[in-house]
């Protein structure tokens, strides 16, 4: 007796195509300095593609400078906190504002960063589901609330930094991180910003 074959059910999802303008707006590129060019050009050189937060914000070249030196200065400056550390604030933050670029774009890097890609994805759907140590823990518990409820944010959580090993000053970095990520993910989620493809297969 033949085998009945299954009927198909459903129906395929649509496959998802990233729009080649980086945001839902029309807004063309101003003229770039020399040093934004030089900019652009160590991005394609060192990651193969400029990132689409930085053509987003090259509508304007004041305001793309003024962002990469805030961005550059908060993630790569001299501090307590280490690279890996400042991006898994950002996705902490991100995954709270459910910020589609950021959430994308820094769980790449934690995946690149870690050498560990659970750990990036885990961190991008709920980072309490992740073995953290109590460093990492308080400092995500910390930006998480600054995220959610910033007006409950007090000494205790102050306190609790100071005792996961944190100084005054990395209590400073992990607060500028977590408050600029929480501007980054309400412009990107303004203007639908949308991640470069090349971002999702990175360290995986």
């Amino acid at each position: 007796m033949a085998t009945k074959r299954h009927e198909q059910v459903g129906e395929e999802p649509r496959r998802q195509v990233t729009p080649e303008q980086p945001t839902a707006l029309e807004l063309p590129q101003d003229e770039l300095s020399p040093e934004m060019e030089a900019y652009f050009a160590l991005c394609l050189e060192k990651l193969g593609f400029v990132p689409n937060v930085l053509r987003a914000y090259a509508l304007d070249n004041a305001k793309l400078e003024a962002f990469v030196a805030l961005s550059d200065d908060l993630m790569r400056a001299p501090s307590g906190l280490s690279k890996l550390e400042r991006e898994m604030i950002a996705v902490a933050v991100s995954c709270a504002n459910r910020c589609f670029y950021c959430l994308t774009a820094h769980g790449a890097s934690v995946r690149q960063l870690s050498g560990d890609p659970i750990l990036g994805d885990l961190l991008v759907a709920n980072y309490r589901a992740a073995d953290l140590s109590p460093r990492h823990r308080a400092m995500l518990d910390v930006a998480w609330k600054l995220t959610e409820r910033p007006a409950e944010v007090g000494e205790e959580d102050r306190a609790l930094l100071r005792e996961a090993g944190f100084s005054d000053r990395d209590i400073w970095d992990v607060a500028s991180v977590a408050a600029f990520y929480n501007m980054t993910n309400r412009l990107a989620s303004a203007v639908d910003m949308r991640p470069n493809d090349e971002y999702h297969g990175i360290a995986r």
